[in-house]
């Protein structure tokens, strides 16, 4: 690992006394002695006892690089947690950070939970309206933003913070810290009270909204910190791990890994934007073993001209679709080793994984992907994960019955337990139909496997049905995807007069065969279709196909489908 950190001095402020005692202080008659609150805050204080001079934090590419060991880092948290207190913050209020990867949204993470208070990471890439209905319906009393947002809070009569993300004396978010330490009166950790309730709120993560207004997910402490420990595991990560921050934290929390990291001992390395040239600097000379990204980001990776195999192995946790054989191939070729997820933010992000099994090493590539694509089993911290078909009401309620284990028949992905949501917030109604059944309803359809492997097929929403056939858009995009000089696809319904609907691909070309066929995007659609002939069934093949030079995407690389069907609604 490779920074040039020597220049860097951390704030007066942010440098521990000797001899901090790293532990919350506990009121009276807290718990029995068998039993402690789960609180994710717990991973911060243990590494700085165990690891305190041990490169926690590094912030690099920006004009005022920044370095945080564990003890400093703490140290900067308790100011902050302070500092929210000075400010009035009390147990229950909600705090908003509206920033990019960066120190400050790292450090939100854990201060607000030291300050008793919820966390309110809000997408730096919405439309001011959204931000200000996000502000409004969570009821946000304090905003830390970073310098590059401020538009996005113009007129908010709610008290901010501005970050200049310098890390130095004078930026105003490193005033609020000082000014956090003085207020302490160097009572350290100890004069900040133990959250006693381990489901006490954590964090409030707002949905996309691309159905209607977002939706406020409120989950737990205790669902945190088992979330974190779960990912932690998952992705085999420990005190010599290096994670690259690609995955924008506001999005879920980070999938829960802002804290996953700090329970691995795991230094975590910043970047504010997704810029492929700087993610392939760090993978080759800053010691970089772990990443997340959804397979469109990985695609932008693996396909950079930097790209070549990097000296030291590298994870590359990977959701929001299935990976194709290709991009697998793309991965591997270059010594990153993927491995597919699922979850979504009412999950706390990934809560299932696909486990490699010892017969996949006698495959070809395309029959391991296959398995690969499929969703998997739970989380070592998860309750099983089902597929389901309702099947009516008794006196009890909904009834749920289990799909058999046929890979065929459909159903829908439910689960409960610890790595579940505790509620939408301010929205009961919506919570009840979410939990109908006593599960979690995903709306995400799959079938289960005989070995007990789920695999989506789509989205509810999704499903394509033509001549009262059930087509899954998900199937078709997996079978397209293996044309050698596709990119990207995606595919959607569009009213067909005979077959009531009809599948739909936006293409994109790879790079590298993109001039083959220009000005000759027809004749690609007739290669395209034969190509999808020969492996789906005809109600499942494309009517139509559009060859574009990108497609609509999310902050955090997921398709929008939304966008799609809104070109389509117009043909």
């Amino acid at each position: 690992m490779s920074f040039n950190s020597s220049d860097f001095v951390p704030t007066p402020a942010s440098i521990p006394p000797q001899g901090t005692v790293l532990r919350l202080g506990e009121r009276k008659g807290l718990s029995p002695v068998n039993h402690h609150p789960l609180n994710p805050l717990d991973f911060l204080l243990r590494a700085a006892q165990v690891y305190p001079d041990k490169l926690a934090l590094a912030h690099p590419d920006v004009v005022y690089p920044a370095f945080y060991s564990f003890a400093v880092w703490a140290q900067r948290v308790q100011n902050f947690a302070y500092g929210l207190i000075q400010n009035g913050i009390c147990p229950g209020d909600r705090v908003a950070v509206i920033a990019p990867n960066s120190p400050l949204i790292a450090d939100a993470h854990f201060a607000v939970l030291a300050a008793r208070a919820i966390l309110t990471p809000i997408n730096t890439r919405l439309k001011p309206q959204e931000v200000a209905y996000i502000l409004e319906h969570s009821g946000s009393l304090l905003v830390f933003i970073d310098h590059e947002y401020m538009h996005l809070i113009e007129g908010t009569n709610i008290p901010f913070i501005i970050c200049n993300d310098t890390g130095r004396a004078g930026d105003p978010y490193e005033s609020f810290l000082s000014n956090g330490r003085i207020f302490s009166q160097e009572n350290g950790w100890q004069g900040l009270v133990l959250e006693s309730d381990e489901n006490s709120s954590c964090v409030l993560c707002y949905t996309s909204g691309t159905t209607g207004r977002p939706k406020g997910v409120i989950t737990t402490l205790r669902g945190s910190y088992l979330a974190a420990i779960g990912n932690a595991f998952e992705g085999q990560m420990n005190r010599d791990s290096t994670y690259l921050w690609i995955l924008p934290m506001f999005h879920a929390a980070g999938w829960t890994y802002p804290w996953a990291n700090v329970f691995a001992f795991a230094t975590q390395v910043t970047m504010r934007t997704v810029d492929f040239p700087r993610i392939w600097n760090h993978l080759l000379n800053s010691g970089v073993t772990h990443y997340c990204g959804a397979p469109t980001v990985q695609i932008g990776i693996v396909n950079d001209p930097m790209a070549r195999k990097p000296p030291r192995p590298v994870t590359a946790i990977i959701a929001g679709a299935a990976p194709t054989p290709h991009l697998i191939a793309g991965l591997e070729t270059k010594g990153i080793k993927p491995i597919h997820v699922y979850g979504l933010t009412y999950t706390l992000g990934p809560f299932t994984r696909n486990y490699e099994q010892p017969f996949w090493a006698s495959l070809t590539l395309e029959q391991r992907a296959k398995y690969l694509a499929r969703q998997g089993h739970a989380f070592a911290t998860a309750q099983e994960v089902r597929v389901v078909q309702q099947s009516g009401e008794g006196a009890e309620g909904v009834k749920l019955t289990d799909v058999p284990r046929d890979g065929k028949t459909l159903g829908e992905i439910v689960t409960r337990g610890n790595i579940v949501m505790k509620e939408y917030f301010r929205d009961p109604a919506a919570t009840e139909k979410a939990f109908t059944g006593g599960v979690f309803r995903s709306g995400d359809l799959a079938v289960m496997h005989p070995d007990g492997s789920i695999a989506i097929m789509d989205r509810s929403k999704d499903i394509i049905i033509s001549g009262g056939e059930n087509a899954s858009s998900l199937a078709i995009e997996q079978e397209l995807a293996t044309h050698p000089h596709i990119l990207e696809v995606s595919v959607v319904a569009r009213k067909h007069p005979k077959w009531g609907e009809r599948p739909m691909a936006f293409v994109t070309l790879h790079p590298r065969y993109a001039h083959v066929w220009s000005g000759r995007h027809r004749e690609f659609s007739d290669d395209l279709k034969a190509h999808a002939k020969s492996r789906l069934p005809g109600f499942a093949c494309p009517e139509w196909v559009d060859v574009v030079p990108e497609l609509p995407k999310t902050s955090t690389g997921k398709i929008l489908k939304t966008e799609l069907r809104k070109i389509v609604g117009k043909l």
